[in-house]
């Protein structure tokens, strides 16, 4: 019979401790607690095997931070393909490791190491309380029976690219009818769909108790990133684990985030929006409820894991962009500043070597492809911020009673766009550290993940 355990640790920083820079190198020190951060663990164990799922309150990290705590969860009989490590990319959170940078780019130490992504005190206060939380999922296991539902919101995330009358892309901000009495009127169309679904899965214990619950939706946790800059919240995923502690006392829910690369909170034609992560989370939670008043509960006698590395080519930078990059930090080996903010130009060069600096090591990113199997359900990872038309299709086609996609696992890789949306232009997709990835890898990650799903 399916046994699960899950437990939850506090990682939330402390004040003063560096959260997501929202501008180039800019440090973002904690300014208040709006909600606290954590690690939380699902461990899932049935037939002599058992697979965890680690979701963390953190807006990203690096693969580096993912394999030091799986090593950490050997020590409890884990190895590391048996352990998907989630980022839901709430970016009002410290990241976990540096994610901005190729490791090989020289600087950036002590006061600088921000500028990498975070801060190294924090990265080990933050591992060794996930490898806590996985320690006490799995001296928590219990005999179980599963349940699992969805439902369906478009009500409460939006497609953010815009495609204006040039055939540009931009991405819409949440606006007032005084500056805009008549609309976005330069937006034609919204370039891609959402994923509606608000999906639940729900282990009931012999006394009708539910230990643990995982969430499933997709939407970037940006609601408090962008109305209250010092915050430090789990945004939308803690809001909405909050609510179904408050309704189920005795469980831990844990919320999978999924393929948002191109989602985000706000509508780009509706006026006078207010951003609310507790108002979005209050609504999701209803959902959930009613999914649960529905739900049947069966035995699961069967899990089972699958990990793939596949090779995905890096985008090469034109002759012209990289001389421009090498020039510059010939130039300029040190930052170069303009008040606060690393200077963009210098940025950019720096980006540039960055992506580089990683061809010189090998010309493809070995990108890790996860699914568990928990008897007929599919739970998948995938690295990086895919567009949400490569999580549609892995559903539609996929095999199992229900696919929930993870994003944001193992390792940050950038964005993983359509290849549609590349001449388009727009922040996924111009051509940086975060957006080094080739047109065709979306498409080669579906294709790989459904031979893995069969």
């Amino acid at each position: 019979m399916l046994h699960v355990g899950a437990a939850m640790e506090d990682i939330t920083p402390q004040i003063g401790g560096h959260l997501l820079s929202s501008g180039v190198g800019e440090h973002r020190p904690a300014e208040e607690i709006i909600d606290p951060l954590h690690a939380r663990a699902v461990v899932f164990a049935a037939g002599g095997r058992k697979i965890c799922v680690l979701s963390v309150d953190v807006t990203l990290f690096s693969e580096a931070w993912s394999a030091l705590v799986r090593k950490g969860a050997r020590a409890y009989g884990f190895e590391p393909d048996q352990v998907m490590v989630h980022a839901v990319q709430t970016h009002s959170a410290p990241c976990m490791g540096d994610i901005f940078f190729d490791p090989d780019f020289p600087g950036f130490h002590g006061e600088q190491e921000y500028l990498r992504g975070g801060e190294a005190d924090y990265f080990d206060f933050s591992a060794e309380r996930a490898i806590t939380a996985i320690e006490k999922a799995d001296a928590a296991l219990r005999p179980v029976q599963l349940g699992v539902g969805t439902a369906v919101r478009d009500d409460l995330a939006f497609n953010r690219r815009a495609v204006t009358r040039d055939g540009s892309v931009e991405m819409p901000w949440f606006y007032t009818s005084e500056q805009a009495p008549l609309g976005k009127t330069h937006y034609r169309y919204l370039e891609g769909p959402i994923d509606p679904e608000v999906g639940v899965l729900c282990a009931r214990d012999a006394e009708g108790r539910l230990p643990a619950m995982l969430l499933h939706h997709t939407c970037h946790p940006v609601n408090l990133f962008a109305t209250r800059h010092g915050a430090v919240s789990a945004d939308w995923p803690g809001a909405w684990g909050a609510e179904m502690r408050a309704t189920f006392p005795e469980c831990m829910p844990l919320v999978v985030n999924g393929c948002c690369g191109n989602i985000n909170p706000w509508p780009a034609f509706t006026p006078d929006f207010q951003p609310d992560h507790r108002r979005m989370g209050r609504e999701l939670a209803a959902s959930a409820r009613a999914v649960i008043e529905h739900m049947q509960f069966t035995d699961i006698e069967t899990i089972d894991w699958q990990v793939k590395r596949i090779p995905i080519p890096l985008k090469a930078p034109d002759p012209a962009r990289l001389a421009f990059a090498e020039d510059m930090l010939a130039k300029h080996p040190e930052p170069l500043w303009k008040e606060n903010y690393l200077d963009g130009e210098w940025f950019r060069a720096a980006s540039i070597m960055s992506v580089e600096y990683h061809r010189r090591r090998s010309p493809v990113l070995n990108y890790e492809i996860q699914v568990f199997r928990i008897g007929d359900i599919a739970l998948v990872g995938w690295p990086g911020e895919p567009f949400v038309e490569g999580q549609l299709a892995l559903k539609l086609a996929s095999p199992a009673r229900e696919t929930f996609v993870a994003h944001c696992t193992t390792q940050y890789v950038g964005y993983i766009p359509t290849p549609e949306a590349f001449p388009r232009g727009g922040h996924e997709v111009n051509f940086c550290y975060w957006a080094k990835l080739a047109p065709e890898a979306l498409g080669m990650i579906v294709e790989e993940t459904m031979e893995m799903l069969i």
